[in-house]
């Protein structure tokens, strides 16, 4: 059994006991029946609150904001539906990189909302991605984007080839450059490692 399993198992087994407690409570305490029923609805609603807060553990897709550098794993777009009210959807599954470009987190899954251009950047790095090529990429609304020292830090910071490309093939150096205005996630050719300096002898 995974460490997952176990959190979710011992997660269920613990609002199990906290429910059953709940009930022997209930039954023998002398208190009125509306007191009663208001503590029965208090903790089914803490139940459907927990059950939404722990999506994440159950591997859906995170609404959250996109680590500021990552591997693209995969992707996957869904376009709007207007037939059925889907204003679209984008799914990253991504692994967080730090400074070095080594891996430091678990593979994740993010949902961004639709828009075209991330679309085709993101397809154009799925391209890539099936030619052989691995895409890496950094959150695009890292930064205030309104010229704030942290927008300063992070042009001096980040390579100008990340910021200003979208895909590309690493074997070529060729990039291509995103729309202007483009939002989301910024995909470029992923970097190696860097690796600690060699202990001189």
């Amino acid at each position: 059994m995974t460490s997952l399993q176990t959190v979710i198992l011992t997660l269920s087994i613990a609002y199990a006991v906290i429910g059953a407690l709940l009930l022997v409570v209930l039954v023998y305490a002398r208190l009125h029946w509306s007191l009663k029923a208001v503590a029965v609805v208090v903790t089914s609603a803490f139940y459907v609150v927990s059950f939404t807060e722990m999506r994440g553990l159950l591997g859906w897709a995170s609404a959250d904001r996109l680590p500021t550098s990552f591997k693209l794993l995969q992707a996957r777009i869904v376009e709007p539906h207007s037939l059925e009210g889907d204003p679209g959807s984008i799914y990253l599954w991504v692994e967080q990189l730090d400074e070095d470009n080594r891996p430091s987190g678990i593979p994740r899954a993010f949902r961004i909302p639709y828009n075209d251009r991330l679309a085709d950047k993101t397809h154009a790095a799925q391209n890539e991605i099936a030619s052989g090529h691995l895409q890496g990429g950094r959150a695009a609304d890292f930064g205030g984007g309104d010229g704030s020292l942290i927008d300063m830090v992070r042009e001096y910071v980040t390579p100008k080839t990340i910021m200003e490309t979208s895909g590309g093939d690493s074997s070529t150096g060729e990039f291509t450059a995103p729309p202007v205005g483009a939002q989301g996630a910024v995909f470029t050719p992923l970097p190696p490692p860097r690796m600690p300096p060699k202990d001189e002898q």
